[in-house]
């Protein structure tokens, strides 16, 4: 299994993408990570680690970066020798079977989008799908902004497809699909969920479709794949973000207040069990976030993924492959008949 990792895409690449790139050949025999960027910053990670087994971590040279900053369109035109364009050229080859990066998302996406041919048969517009947590175990939320011009279609194949990432790489049998909306009452949301709805009534996945979720009833776990437009599902990201961030900082500080009136060893105990808690919201657990709809296997992962979080995005960019999860996306949506509009 060859992999592309974008080693310039991050807030503090290539160190720690190239660690986790190290990290992630020394734990799956067989794995080679391609290293594409600049090759002496490259170079220079890798010879902080005298354990990487260089011959399954070949470099491909990238003279250009785009920055987290830039217009992901405006870049990809200006610098055509960037390191997530030649990620994504590696894989339109047939080089590698997956494309990793903790760089520019829009660039991530642009770049998928330039060239329809890299999207799946019958797939209208590829969808991100994150990871959230809830009682229930983890739960997919799609789209979270690769689209931010959804039709009603497109919604219904992102259920086709997180349910189908639900199913081979979370485990979930059945998983069940809701459509995120202001209120669960039918006449609810506007004339795309509204007309979203109607199409999962009547499609082969309406035994699934348990209809509309508000955005408080995510955590429950009620529904496995919940389905929203990129705009409305990349606010709902980040507000979560930023609420776990506020969360466990608020309780960081109450920790440490508590420690300082009761016995070391229940301090020791209420630390741990906080470290587990906030484990069960790290984006890092899962690596990133996948675009669903595209040929071989994507990951996105936060600009901010140190080393662990690479690691296990390569992880499952390399099951997702494996699992021939886009056989089974191609299937399933034939088998939907939604018409072109």
């Amino acid at each position: 299994m060859r992999i592309a990792l974008d080693a310039m895409g991050g807030d503090h690449a290539p160190g720690p993408i190239v660690a986790g790139a190290v990290e992630a050949v020394h734990d799956q025999p067989g794995l080679t990570v391609v290293l594409v960027g600049d090759r002496d910053r490259i170079e220079a990670e890798l010879a902080k680690a005298p354990q990487a087994d260089l011959d399954r971590l070949p470099i491909v040279h990238a003279s250009q970066v785009v920055g987290m900053e830039e217009k992901p369109v405006e870049a990809l035109r200006k610098k055509r020798d960037n390191s997530i364009s030649k990620c994504w050229g590696l894989m339109a080859t047939g080089d590698v079977k997956a494309v990793v990066s903790a760089g520019n998302t829009g660039a991530m996406v642009g770049s998928a989008l330039f060239n329809n041919k890299m999207f799946l048969p019958g797939v209208r517009r590829p969808g991100i799908a994150a990871i959230f947590p809830s009682h229930q175990g983890p739960i997919v939320l799609i789209d979270v902004g690769a689209n931010m011009n959804a039709k009603a279609e497109d919604l219904y194949q992102y259920g086709v497809m997180g349910s189908i990432y639900a199913e081979t790489i979370l485990g979930v049998s059945e998983p069940k699909i809701g459509l995120l909306n202001v209120g669960t009452e039918d006449d609810k949301g506007t004339d795309l969920t509204k007309s979203t709805r109607a199409i999962y009534q009547k499609s082969p996945l309406a035994h699934r479709f348990i209809g509309n979720v508000e955005g408080r009833d995510i955590y429950e776990g009620h529904a496995h794949v919940v389905v929203c437009e990129g705009f409305v599902g990349n606010v709902l990201l980040k507000a979560g973000e930023g609420a776990v961030d506020f969360l466990f900082a608020t309780l960081k500080q109450e920790m440490a207040r508590l420690m300082s009136v009761v016995p070391a060893e229940s301090g020791q105990a209420m630390a741990s069990g906080l470290s587990a808690l906030k484990s069960r919201f790290e984006y890092q657990e899962f690596g990133g976030a996948p675009l669903l709809g595209i040929r071989g296997a994507c990951i996105i992962c936060h600009g901010a993924s140190g080393d662990r979080a690479i690691k296990n995005a390569i992880r499952v960019a390399s099951t997702m492959a494996d699992d021939k999860l886009n056989a089974l996306i191609v299937e399933q949506i034939a088998a939907g008949h939604i018409a072109e509009s």
